[in-house]
């Protein structure tokens, strides 16, 4: 229950960058599928998540130079449950977020398997 109750925190308090990057992904406008905010995938909160394609995709700050081994640990976590992680820094989001969701769209392509 503590997981979910900081999420739903986190959700509420997000940052300027997920609030960005989130009108780009919420109401199915990626190729239809629909992701989740501050989701909880025990013993984490992962900024952004698609069940459907079990893709989590992650915002790094300037916080994660210091955490790098343990982002490293969380992602081989993740993926031992069988999720894809893909990671942005902050400022690629603010300075290229169309990049940043072509780089989406291709990882949404690669996962499916289908064709653009």
């Amino acid at each position: 229950m503590k997981l979910t109750n900081n999420a739903r925190s986190l959700r509420q308090n997000q940052t300027d960058v997920e609030f960005l990057l989130w009108q780009k992904l919420r109401g199915r406008q990626v190729l239809s599928y629909k992701f989740r905010r501050q989701f909880p995938i025990d013993p984490f909160i992962v900024d952004f998540c698609c069940l459907d394609l079990k893709l989590v995709i992650e915002l790094d700050g300037s916080q994660h130079f210091e955490q790098s081994r343990s982002d490293i640990a969380r992602t081989q976590i993740l993926a031992q449950r069988r999720f894809k992680v893909i990671r942005f820094w902050n400022n690629d989001v603010i300075d290229n977020i169309e990049g940043v969701m072509e780089k989406i769209y291709l990882v949404i392509l690669e996962i499916t398997g289908k064709d653009e």
